[in-house]
């Protein structure tokens, strides 16, 4: 089994930054993207920003030069540096990794989420 586990996440006031960070272990073989989610009150979850494992980089426009996501494949961890936090960026953040690993024999590929951390940038 994959777990991800996420931290960093809590209050901030406008203005303010926060980085998060999240690591998977487990039975893992390799991980090609890995990324974040968040999710609002009300809202669907949506993309914030993933990385693939050589490194290229896919933001939301919303965030595009305001968050940075960078990993470091040798701890399989991935990182989310969030700077001039807003009101709007409060929300549920997600880690979300693509994993590779052997069962039964057998190569397989899986999608594997964390358990969320809370963001909430207010006053």
């Amino acid at each position: 089994q994959v777990q991800l586990v996420e931290s960093g996440g809590g209050l901030v006031q406008p203005g303010g930054s926060l980085r998060l960070s999240c690591a998977a272990s487990g039975s893992i073989f390799s991980i090609r993207t890995m990324g974040w989610y968040r999710q609002a009150p009300g809202k669907q979850r949506e993309l914030v920003a993933t990385i693939t494992t050589g490194g290229s980089t896919n933001y939301a426009d919303s965030v595009k030069g305001q968050f940075t996501i960078s990993r470091d494949n040798a701890k399989n961890t991935v990182y989310l540096q969030m700077n001039s936090l807003k009101p709007e960026d409060t929300a549920v953040y997600y880690c979300n990794a693509d994993v590779g690993y052997y069962s039964g024999g057998g190569y397989r590929r899986q999608d594997y989420w964390g358990q969320g951390t809370q963001v909430t940038v207010s006053s």
